[in-house]
């Protein structure tokens, strides 16, 4: 589908040239000659407009409260600012209000097309992926567009939970969830290059191979898994003084997924789909305190990593055959 971008600027000179460089690229291009005629544009379209980019003074309401006013509308747009007043002062009132990038006159066309390019994928990446994969991925026009290719997907999910939650107030669960859980194994899941897909209850979802591959998928996924483990020893270390402990299972398959930018105007993520998540998620769910399990496709990928067979291991819901793995660790 043709991404649709808004420009708003009382200059139609500025609009016309917009439009005609935005257009080649393959953007469905909107216009509008202030921020009250955008916002009734936006309005009117909103299913189709991802990426808003206001001129900063324009008569009646400025720049920056359209793009306030059109993230109340769409919280998900990707809002740019475009002025040729390059104040400090401008700057630090878009950052202020959380635009997504910064544009001065004059410009040429090629900045033009790759800031644009750089703050949509950005937006919709910044929470997911490290800042190498940003870094790699600001080139690619269609980087967000879905695709099928190969990814590892990782599932990680404590133990136990719901006993431990049923004993503690909800302040305190969130604290201990946010702080001893999902920080310390969302960074990991980063520090491995892999994509942090999405929290699910006290799950993590994890993806190694999507957005961006780098050959070693299944190997970054297997490292990611065996440093999960030891962080989560050293936390329990410091938690077992308090009588908790957070152990987890984790599940990691391989093979083809569908990935890209899924959802509505109200609520886009970036994510994967596909036989290999449901096998990651089952994976997971029968892996015991501490198990680490692997497919056999993903066994195939890895190197210097000793692992252990499964014999008799079922997956309800699962349609595809082969071996199941348990992680041991680095080979010595």
């Amino acid at each position: 589908m043709t991404t649709g971008i808004l420009i708003i600027d009382d200059e139609e000179g500025v609009r016309r040239s917009l439009r005609k460089v935005l257009e080649r690229e393959g953007y469905s291009v909107y216009q509008a000659e202030n921020g009250f005629r955008g916002l009734d544009v936006l309005r009117e379209n909103c299913d189709e407009i991802e990426i808003a980019v206001s001129d900063f003074r324009m008569p009646g309401i400025d720049g920056l409260e359209t793009l306030v006013e059109i993230e109340k509308i769409n919280p998900e747009i990707t809002r740019i600012i475009l002025t040729g007043y390059a104040t400090m002062e401008s700057a630090i009132e878009s950052v202020n209000a959380g635009i997504d990038g910064f544009l001065t006159k004059p410009f040429d066309n090629s900045e033009l097309r790759s800031r644009i390019r750089e703050c949509a994928v950005r937006k919709r990446l910044k929470p997911f992926v490290s800042e190498q994969v940003l870094s790699a991925l600001q080139g690619e026009k269609t980087a967000l567009v879905p695709v099928n290719r190969k990814a590892a997907v990782l599932f990680s999910d404590i133990r136990g939970f719901s006993r431990l939650a049923e004993q503690m107030g909800p302040a305190e669960i969130s604290e201990l969830l946010n702080a001893c859980y999902f920080w310390p194994l969302d960074n990991i899941i980063f520090e491995f290059d892999g994509t942090l897909d999405k929290h699910i209850g006290d799950g993590i979802m994890g993806i190694f191979g999507a957005p961006f591959s780098s050959g070693d998928d299944a190997m970054r996924a297997v490292l990611s898994a065996l440093a999960m483990r030891e962080r989560m020893e050293e936390v329990n270390r410091k938690l077992s003084g308090r009588g908790i402990n957070l152990s987890i299972g984790i599940g990691i398959g391989t093979g083809e997924v569908m990935a890209g930018v899924f959802g509505s105007n109200r609520k886009k993520e970036y994510t994967v789909f596909g036989s290999v998540v449901n096998l990651a998620s089952r994976l997971e769910s029968i892996a015991g305190e501490g198990e680490i399990l692997i497919c056999e496709d993903t066994r195939r990928e890895i190197d210097g990593i000793e692992v252990e067979k499964l014999d008799g291991v079922s997956l309800p819901g699962i349609s595809r055959r082969g071996d199941v793995y348990r992680v041991i660790g680095k080979s010595k």
